[in-house]
Protein backbone atom coordinates (compact mmCIF):
# COMPACT_ATOMS: atom_id res chain seq x y z
CA UNK A 1 0.00 0.00 0.00
CA UNK A 2 1.18 2.94 -0.72
CA UNK A 3 0.91 6.78 1.02
CA UNK A 4 -1.93 8.10 -1.69
CA UNK A 5 -4.00 5.05 -0.74
CA UNK A 6 -3.59 5.33 3.04
CA UNK A 7 -4.69 8.61 3.36
CA UNK A 8 -7.89 7.68 1.46
CA UNK A 9 -8.61 4.89 3.35
CA UNK A 10 -8.25 6.97 6.36
CA UNK A 11 -10.59 10.26 4.84
CA UNK A 12 -12.76 7.53 4.18
CA UNK A 13 -12.68 6.58 7.40
CA UNK A 14 -12.48 9.73 8.79
CA UNK A 15 -15.46 11.18 7.32
CA UNK A 16 -18.16 9.12 8.63
CA UNK A 17 -16.45 9.90 12.23
CA UNK A 18 -16.48 13.56 11.85
CA UNK A 19 -20.10 13.25 10.36
CA UNK A 20 -21.56 11.42 13.40
CA UNK A 21 -19.31 14.01 15.46
CA UNK A 22 -21.11 16.92 14.32
CA UNK A 23 -24.54 15.22 14.26
CA UNK A 24 -23.89 14.69 18.20
CA UNK A 25 -22.61 18.83 18.81
CA UNK A 26 -25.55 19.91 16.55
CA UNK A 27 -27.72 17.97 18.76
CA UNK A 28 -26.44 19.49 21.70
CA UNK A 29 -26.07 22.91 20.46
CA UNK A 30 -30.07 22.43 19.20
CA UNK A 31 -30.97 21.03 23.27
CA UNK A 32 -29.06 23.97 24.95
CA UNK A 33 -30.81 26.18 22.58
CA UNK A 34 -34.30 24.77 23.16
CA UNK A 35 -33.36 24.77 27.42
CA UNK A 36 -32.62 28.70 26.71
CA UNK A 37 -35.55 28.95 25.07
CA UNK A 38 -37.68 27.33 27.74
CA UNK A 39 -35.81 29.42 30.58
CA UNK A 40 -36.28 32.74 28.81
CA UNK A 41 -40.13 32.05 28.35
CA UNK A 42 -40.28 30.97 31.81
CA UNK A 43 -38.36 34.28 32.93
CA UNK A 44 -40.98 36.48 30.83
CA UNK A 45 -43.97 34.38 32.27
CA UNK A 46 -43.11 34.82 35.41
CA UNK A 47 -42.17 38.74 34.75
CA UNK A 48 -46.19 38.74 33.38
CA UNK A 49 -47.54 36.99 36.47
CA UNK A 50 -45.78 39.19 39.20
CA UNK A 51 -47.12 42.51 37.18
CA UNK A 52 -50.41 41.14 37.36
CA UNK A 53 -50.45 39.85 40.85
CA UNK A 54 -48.94 43.43 41.75
CA UNK A 55 -52.13 45.20 39.96
CA UNK A 56 -54.23 43.03 41.75
CA UNK A 57 -53.25 43.54 45.05
CA UNK A 58 -53.46 47.54 44.30
CA UNK A 59 -57.06 46.48 42.69
CA UNK A 60 -58.20 44.36 45.72
CA UNK A 61 -56.63 47.23 48.38
CA UNK A 62 -59.02 50.00 46.49
CA UNK A 63 -61.95 47.68 46.62
CA UNK A 64 -61.30 46.85 49.92
CA UNK A 65 -61.36 50.80 50.61
CA UNK A 66 -64.69 51.19 48.97
CA UNK A 67 -65.75 48.31 50.71
CA UNK A 68 -64.63 49.91 54.06
CA UNK A 69 -66.55 53.28 53.00
CA UNK A 70 -69.86 51.70 52.18
CA UNK A 71 -69.85 49.72 55.60
CA UNK A 72 -69.12 53.11 57.53
CA UNK A 73 -71.82 54.91 55.18
CA UNK A 74 -74.32 52.24 55.93
CA UNK A 75 -73.57 52.49 59.77
CA UNK A 76 -74.05 56.02 59.28
CA UNK A 77 -77.78 55.99 57.95
CA UNK A 78 -78.54 53.01 60.38
CA UNK A 79 -77.75 55.33 63.24
CA UNK A 80 -79.10 58.48 61.28
CA UNK A 81 -82.61 56.26 61.43
CA UNK A 82 -82.69 55.12 64.91
CA UNK A 83 -82.14 58.49 65.81
CA UNK A 84 -85.49 59.85 64.02
CA UNK A 85 -87.11 56.88 65.78
CA UNK A 86 -86.99 54.49 62.82
CA UNK A 87 -85.90 50.70 63.27
CA UNK A 88 -83.10 49.93 60.74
Amino acid sequence: MDAALLTAIGAIIAAPVAAAAAMYGNRGANRAAQEGSAVTGFNSLTDQLQEERGELKKENATLRAELAAERLETARLRLQVQQLGGAP
